[in-house]
C-alpha cells in the first residue's frame, strides 16, 4: 500500500496510525479529523477538565517527540467514501485517494429536540463542549442533567464539587441498568443521593422551557425543575452517516468482524464507530469505551496490511472506568446474560464493593467499586477465562 488514510483523529485514529508504523507500514499516511484540534484524551472532559484542575495541555495524547510522519487534515468533516477510487471526500471539496482506509469517525452526542438555539443546554462529547460547560457551570446556580448514564453521573458529580444544585432525571427505571444490571446499577446510582443529588427515575423529559435562555426542563409527569444550566447526556450516535451509499455495511455503526475487516476490501473500522463481531458471544456489539480504541486498532491494523489474511485473535473483555464523588467505578465483561451477580469482598453501604456477574457458575463480568487491586486481579482471570 502507498496510501492510508485513517478518518478520525481521536483515540482509535491515533491508535491505529501508530499501529501501522509499529506494523511496519512506511507509506503515506493521511490522518483526517473534523475537529481542529489534535488527538486529545475525552475521559477527564467530564471530570478533572470539567473541575478546573486539568489544563488542555494536560489532555494531549501525542507526546512531544512523537512524529508518526503523518499528515494531518484537520477541521475537515468527511462526506463520503468513493469505493472505485477508494477516495475520501471531504466537506471544503478536497479528496484523499487511498489504497487502504480505516474508519475511525467516532459518535456524536444525541441532542434533545426543541434544544436547538437555546442557551444554556449542552452536551459534552468534544473539547469545545467542555470548554463551554465549564465556562457555564463557573456561573453556579441550579443544574439538571438529562440522563444518568455515566457521563450524566460524571456531569453531577463534578457539578457537585463545584458547589451547584444537581438534579439528574433519568426515564429508565434504574440509571446504568443496561451495562451494570438492575442490582449493581441500584447500588452505583445511590451515589447521587449520597451526596444530596436528587435522583429521579422512571420519568421522561417532555421538554424545555425559556425564550432564549433555559429556565426549566419539563417532565412527562407534569413537573417542571427549574434550570440554569442543562445537561444532556443520552447517549451517542455513530458518525456514519458519510458513508451511506459507500457499499460499507452499516447496522448501529460499521459492521465488520471480529478483526475489524468491513464489507470493502481495504477497509477497515474501529473505536466508537465500528460494530465488532465478539466471538465469544456470537453477536455484533459496538463497545464505547477507552480501552477498546487504544487496543482494537491493533487487529484491525494486521487485516488491513495482511489483505485480510490473517485470523483474528479473540479480544480481551470490553473494560471501562468511571470516577464519581471520589469512588472510583471499574467494569470489564458483558453484564447481560448473567444469571447472577455476587458481592464477593465489601460492602454495600461502604460503596467499596467487588462484584462478580456468573453465568451458569462462570465468571462473565467483575465490578469494582474503590477496589482497584482485587478487580485488576479478578480481571485477569476474566481475560483468561474467556480467551
Amino acid at each position: 500500500m502507498r496510501t492510508v488514510a485513517v478518518v478520525g483523529a481521536s483515540l482509535a485514529g491515533l491508535s491505529a496510525a501508530r499501529s501501522l508504523r509499529k506494523q511496519g507500514y512506511d507509506g503515506r499516511l493521511v490522518v483526517i479529523g473534523d475537529e481542529i484540534h489534535r488527538p486529545y484524551d475525552r475521559p477527564p472532559l467530564s471530570k478533572e477538565f470539567l473541575a478546573g484542575t486539568l489544563g488542555e495541555a494536560d489532555l494531549a495524547l501525542e507526546a512531544d517527540d512523537e512524529d508518526l510522519g503523518a499528515e494531518w487534515v484537520l477541521g475537515a468533516r468527511a462526506t463520503g467514501l468513493d469505493r472505485a477510487d477508494r477516495a475520501v471526500r471531504l466537506a471544503d471539496g478536497r479528496e484523499v485517494r487511498a489504497d487502504g482506509v480505516v474508519l475511525a469517525t467516532g459518535a456524536a452526542a444525541r441532542t434533545l429536540p426543541g434544544s436547538a438555539g437555546l442557551a444554556g443546554v449542552h452536551t459534552l462529547r468534544t473539547l469545545d463542549d467542555a470548554r463551554a460547560l465549564r465556562d457555564e457551570l463557573a456561573r453556579g446556580g441550579r443544574l439538571v442533567v438529562i440522563g444518568g448514564g455515566f457521563i450524566g453521573a460524571e456531569v453531577a458529580s463534578t457539578a457537585y464539587g463545584l458547589g451547584l444544585d444537581v438534579t439528574v432525571v433519568e426515564a429508565a427505571p434504574t440509571p446504568l441498568a443496561g451495562p451494570l444490571g438492575t442490582e449493581m446499577g441500584t447500588l452505583v446510582s445511590a451515589l447521587h443521593a449520597d451526596h444530596g443529588v436528587r435522583l429521579l427515575c422512571g420519568v421522561g423529559v417532555k421538554g424545555l422551557s425559556g425564550e432564549t435562555r433555559v429556565d426549566a426542563v419539563l417532565l412527562e409527569d407534569g413537573r417542571s425543575l427549574p434550570a440554569d444550566t442543562v445537561v444532556v447526556g443520552v447517549g451517542a450516535r455513530p458518525c456514519v452517516d458519510w458513508l451511506e451509499g459507500s457499499g460499507v455495511d452499516l447496522d448501529n455503526g460499521v459492521r465488520c468482524g471480529a478483526d475489524g475487516r468491513t464489507s470493502l476490501a481495504s477497509v477497515v473500522a474501529v473505536g466508537d464507530c465500528a460494530n465488532w463481531y465478539d466471538p465469544r458471544a456470537g453477536v455484533h456489539r459496538r463497545v464505547e469505551h477507552w480501552t477498546g480504541a487504544r487496543e482494537r486498532p491493533d487487529a484491525a491494523v494486521a487485516t488491513l496490511l495482511a489483505g485480510g489474511a490473517v485470523e483474528p485473535g479473540v479480544p480481551r473483555p470490553p473494560y471501562f472506568w468511571s470516577d464519581q464523588y471520589g469512588v472510583k467505578i471499574q467494569f470489564a465483561g458483558h453484564a447481560a446474560g448473567a444469571d447472577s451477580v455476587t458481592i464477593e469482598e465489601g460492602a454495600a453501604d461502604a460503596r467499596d464493593v467487588l462484584a462478580v456477574y456468573r453465568r451458569a457458575g462462570t465468571p462473565v463480568a467483575v465490578l469494582g467499586m474503590n477496589q482497584p487491586r482485587l478487580f485488576t486481579r479478578w480481571r485477569k482471570q476474566l481475560a483468561s477465562a474467556t480467551s
